[in-house]
C-alpha cells in the first residue's frame, strides 16, 4: 500500500495539480496509513476514519483557482457547479466549506459531504478526495475536481473579469510561470503505416503516454486508438493513458467478438470516426483550453439549455468544429465522425478533442496541440479585449 500511496503522491507532482510539500495520502490497509503534509496527512486519517473508503487525498493544489471559486460564489452557497462531462458524469457538483465554516477540526465536516460526494474543495487547505476501493480512485476523484475547478475559473473570469483582490496578478503569475509552452518537440513517432500488432501496441503505449506527459488529458480520461485492417486496437475503459501496456483491446471493426466488453466507453465513436474519415489512427484528450473555449457560445435567445447534448449546430474555434453529443455511446459517436473526416479535429462540448492521423500518431499528436495552442491564444485575447474595455 505504501508503493501506492508513493506514486500518486509523485503524480500529483508531475501532472502540476498538487503543490509540492503539501501533498498527503492516506489508505486503509491492514492498518490506516498516511504520508506527506503532517497536518493534512493527521486530516486525511481522521476523514478517511469517517468513511467507508478505501484511500483518501488531501492536497493544496498547485494553483487558487478553487479558493478563488469559493471566495467569488455568493454568501449562502455551498457548492460549485461546473458544466464540463467530467463533472456532469462523475462528480455532479463540488461542495466546499468556507474557511470559517472549518473550525478546529474540519474532518466531521468534511467526511460528511465526502459521503455524498468524491471531492470537497476546504477553503484555505486545498482539495479533499475519497476512493471508494483503491487510492487511485482517490486520486482520479482529485485529478477530476481540479480539472473542472481549473475549467470553470477560466470561463468565469472571462464572463466577470477580475473581482478579488490580487487575483489578477496571480492569474497572470500562472500565465507567464505556470501555463508552460506546448509542443510535440522531442517526441517520437512511428512513421509509415502501422500494421504488426506488436509494433501497434507498442506505439499506442508510448503515445498514451507522451498525451498524458504534454497535459492534454487529466486522470484516467481520454483515449486512444488504431486501426488495422479490420481490427481496432483500442485502450480500455479506465485505463491511465500513461499504464497502457496489456491494456489495450483488439476489437473487430463488425464487433464480432466479445474483446470490446473492456475497451474504451468512446468505442462506438471511433469506429464510426474510421468508417467515415478512412483515417488510421485517433486520439482523444481533454487539453483543458479546449475544453472551456468549447462551452463558449455567442448564440442569443437560444431555447436550448442542455446545450451539451441537444444543441445540433456546428460551430467553429478557428478551424476546428465544436459539436454537442453525450459521451459514450451517446450523440457525440453520431455528431464528430461527419465533421471530422475533412479538418482530422473536432471539439465536442465540455468534453474534449478527437483528432485523427492518416498513417501514424504524429499527425493526430500535432493536431491536439495546435487545438489547444489556438485555444490558449484565443482565450487571453478575448480576455485582454475585456479588460480593455
Amino acid at each position: 500500500m505504501r508503493d501506492q500511496i508513493a506514486k500518486y503522491a509523485a503524480r500529483l507532482l508531475a501532472d502540476g495539480s498538487g503543490l509540492p510539500g503539501r501533498i498527503a495520502i492516506a489508505a486503509q490497509d491492514d492498518a490506516l496509513l498516511s504520508e506527506g503534509d503532517p497536518e493534512l496527512a493527521r486530516l486525511g486519517e481522521r476523514v478517511l476514519s469517517s468513511l467507508t473508503c478505501l484511500g483518501l487525498v488531501a492536497a493544496r493544489p498547485s494553483l487558487p483557482f478553487a479558493d478563488f471559486l469559493v471566495r467569488r460564489a455568493a454568501e449562502g452557497e455551498s457548492r460549485i457547479v461546473p458544466h464540463d462531462a467530467e463533472t456532469r458524469t462523475f462528480l455532479h457538483d463540488i461542495p466546499f466549506l468556507r474557511r470559517k465554516e472549518l473550525g478546529e477540526d474540519p474532518a466531521p465536516r468534511i467526511a460528511r459531504l465526502l459521503g455524498t460526494r468524491k471531492g470537497v474543495i476546504a477553503e484555505g487547505m486545498g482539495i479533499v478526495a475519497s476512493g471508494t476501493v483503491t487510492v487511485e480512485q482517490a486520486y482520479i476523484n482529485y485529478s477530476s475536481v481540479f480539472h473542472a475547478v481549473f475549467v470553470k475559473y477560466l470561463l468565469d473570469v472571462l464572463a466577470d473579469g477580475f473581482l478579488l483582490p490580487g487575483e489578477e496578478e496571480t492569474f497572470l503569475a500562472f500565465r507567464s510561470a505556470w501555463l508552460q509552452p506546448l509542443s510535440a518537440e522531442g517526441l517520437a513517432f512511428r512513421g509509415g503505416s502501422l500494421d504488426d500488432p506488436a509494433e501497434v501496441l507498442e506505439e499506442v503505449a508510448a503515445v498514451g503516454r507522451y498525451t498524458v506527459e504534454r497535459g492534454l488529458v487529466d486522470s484516467f480520461f481520454g483515449n486512444i486508438s488504431c486501426r488495422v485492417g479490420d481490427v481496432i486496437y483500442i485502450s480500455q475503459t479506465a485505463a491511465s493513458l500513461d499504464e497502457l501496456p496489456g491494456r489495450i483491446d483488439p476489437v473487430p471493426m463488425d464487433n464480432s467478438s466479445t474483446t470490446g466488453i473492456t475497451a474504451s466507453s468512446e468505442l462506438l465513436a471511433h469506429r464510426r470516426i474510421y468508417e467515415a474519415s478512412g483515417a488510421r489512427t485517433i486520439l482523444h484528450g481533454h487539453p483543458k483550453f479546449a475544453v472551456a473555449m468549447s462551452m463558449l457560445c455567442e448564440e442569443k435567445d437560444c431555447p436550448i439549455r442542455d446545450c451539451w447534448k441537444d444543441c445540433d449546430r456546428v460551430r467553429l474555434l478557428g478551424d476546428t468544429p465544436v459539436v454537442a453529443g453525450e459521451i459514450g455511446a451517446g450523440g457525440l459517436a453520431r455528431r464528430v465522425p461527419p465533421v471530422i473526416a475533412l479538418p482530422g479535429k473536432a471539439l465536442v462540448y465540455g468534453h474534449g478533442v478527437f483528432t485523427t492521423g492518416r498513417e501514424g500518431f504524429a499527425e493526430a499528436f500535432q493536431a491536439m496541440v495546435d487545438v489547444e495552442n489556438w485555444c490558449r491564444e484565443e482565450y487571453f485575447r478575448r480576455l485582454a479585449v475585456k479588460r480593455s474595455r
